[in-house]
């Protein structure tokens, strides 16, 4: 008898313990510095390309790309849920050096989720030097003005036109495949990252705080040089796009959300280019990967 009142002793004296503890466990505070990760739903992003090099090197580009959000929520037109077309024209001022400029219209955004269209003109200036192992070291700085339009109303009218700068570095290199070294066969890995920021030289009263860095992109692709006229280019990336979301908080003025979030897109793409040579030009011109 005695044991058995103690047994129970003993059971009620664990049981209120653990009553006790589940009391004062309490919920950590919301921490405000912490960094949100978020992956997304993946993107698919065909280009088709047209490039027409000129006798003294340089060349002319259109290209045609649609972004297609797998996200079954995704508003589409035209099969994609954005669409974008680029010109472009870019002069070789040696073998390392080039300039450039290109002009972009954008209908939507499948990334940053715009309710309006842009033009975005660019200037860009590009640096490409071996570096070992037959590998090629290439920098891209570029900078930009987009003007934004069309906004439909449940949008609003779209931000003021905004500069933006980007800076891309990469690393590729050129096998060839058979014995025409310049002209047949050929395969081109390449591992590149680009970092943009909204070049802001003077916060007016009234802007949203942003991060330093506003997207990033991590991408490495396979192209294949079918001949001097057709390149295809699959690849895959990581796009992030890095914002501050606005806090919210509780009845006792405790933020509970809000702050600093990473939003991931992994993307597959595959970028098909045509190049028009003028009559009797070489195939051993210089040419760029088909991410220009």
């Amino acid at each position: 008898m005695n044991r058995f009142a103690l047994s129970l002793c003993l059971a009620g004296c664990l049981l209120g313990a653990g009553r006790t503890a589940t009391a004062q466990t309490t919920t950590p505070p919301y921490d405000a510095n912490a960094t949100l990760r978020s992956v997304q739903a993946a993107q698919l992003w065909p280009e088709l390309q047209g490039e027409l090099a000129l006798r003294n090197g340089d060349y002319l580009l259109l290209a045609l790309r649609g972004e297609y959000d797998t996200d079954a929520a995704a508003a589409r037109r035209l099969g994609f849920s954005a669409r974008r077309v680029t010109l472009g024209y870019e002069h070789f001022w040696n073998s390392n050096w080039s300039w450039g400029a290109t002009a972009r219209y954008e209908s939507g955004s499948s990334l940053n989720q715009r309710y309006y269209d842009i033009i975005a003109p660019e200037l860009l200036v590009r640096h490409r030097s071996p570096v070992f192992g037959g590998f090629t070291f290439g920098q891209r700085l570029s900078l930009e003005r987009q003007l934004p339009f069309n906004s439909p109303t449940y949008g609003g009218s779209g931000p003021a036109g905004q500069n933006w700068t980007r800076l891309r570095v990469d690393i590729e290199r050129l096998y060839p495949l058979t014995s025409d070294a310049a002209a047949g066969l050929a395969l081109r890995p390449r591992l590149s990252y680009e970092a943009s920021t909204h070049l802001r030289l003077q916060k007016a009263e009234g802007d949203l705080n942003e991060r330093t860095i506003q997207y990033t992109s991590l991408r490495a692709e396979v192209g294949v040089r079918m001949s001097p006229h057709l390149d295809l280019t699959p690849w895959f990336a990581y796009q992030t796009i890095y914002f501050l979301s606005e806090p919210q908080y509780d009845k006792n003025n405790m933020q509970v959300s809000g702050g600093k979030d990473n939003n991931v897109y992994p993307t597959v793409g595959l970028e098909v280019r045509f190049t028009l040579l003028p009559t009797g030009g070489k195939p051993t011109r210089q040419q760029l990967p088909t991410q220009h």
